[in-house]
């Protein structure tokens, strides 16, 4: 158990497959947590938005809902921020983008060790009990709010799935710094880091939903060593 003894976390699996959905309910039980499942897409939306989790695992391959249009609905139609980590077989990375596009926090191939569930799950909550009372970040004509977790370029609203989000608050902190790739990993994964196939595809996101036709790339890559966000002039 990663919370304070008087702390439960309160998990909630949406898993079809038996065996999977068995094991890591057993693993993440035996650790001290609250945890609920259910096998199918709807029925996991509705505990989802009915209910206050500090994490949701999630299915892609699902019945009724895949994982995809649960994990957009939660994000778009509900408004829920719920750190979502999504298990699957797929591991292409077009998959892997869908799922960050719709809002996923964070990615496992099966088959996977419940350690490394439960690392991941540890630093998705980190994440989001980390942003209550920070300050507004500025950087040219960027500006974050890591409270409300909204985000403007040039006043205009940008969108981010919630890993972006994270990368962005973290280079944000320090303009014109040039982050290793290790470092961007490690503040944006925690202890379970990703490869850097996996950062790119997030720094791809980011850069699209910051471009605009009249600004420059406000997203520096420093060959050999890693990025760097530019002081925009506004």
């Amino acid at each position: 158990m990663w919370a304070p003894k008087d702390v439960i976390v309160r998990i909630l699996i949406i898993e079809d497959d038996a065996d999977i959905a068995s094991n890591v309910y057993d693993y993440l039980k035996d650790r001290g947590n609250t945890v609920d499942h259910t096998a199918d897409g709807v029925t996991g939306l509705h505990m989802a938005v009915t209910h206050e989790y500090d994490a949701i695992i999630l299915d892609v391959a699902l019945p009724g809902m895949n994982g995809f249009d649960v994990c957009r609905k939660l994000r778009e139609d509900a408004q829920r921020d719920t750190p979502v980590l999504m298990l699957t077989a797929r591991d292409t990375l077009e998959d892997k983008l869908a799922g960050f596009e719709r809002g996923a926090d964070d990615y496992v191939i099966k088959p996977f060790a419940l350690r490394e569930v439960e690392a991941r799950l540890r630093a998705l909550i980190a994440r989001k009990q980390g942003r209550v009372g920070q300050r507004l970040l500025r950087a040219g004509d960027l500006k974050f709010d890591p409270n409300t977790l909204n985000i403007t370029r040039d006043g205009r609203a940008v969108k981010l799935p919630p890993k972006c989000v994270r990368l962005l608050e973290f280079m944000m902190q320090r303009p014109g710094h040039v982050f290793s790739r290790t470092e961007l990993e490690s503040a944006v994964w925690g202890d379970a880091l990703e490869s850097s196939e996996t950062l790119r595809s997030h720094m791809h996101l980011l850069r699209r939903a910051l471009a605009l036709a009249d600004r420059p790339d406000p997203i520096e890559t420093v060959r050999g060593f890693g990025y760097r966000l530019r002081e925009v002039a506004q």
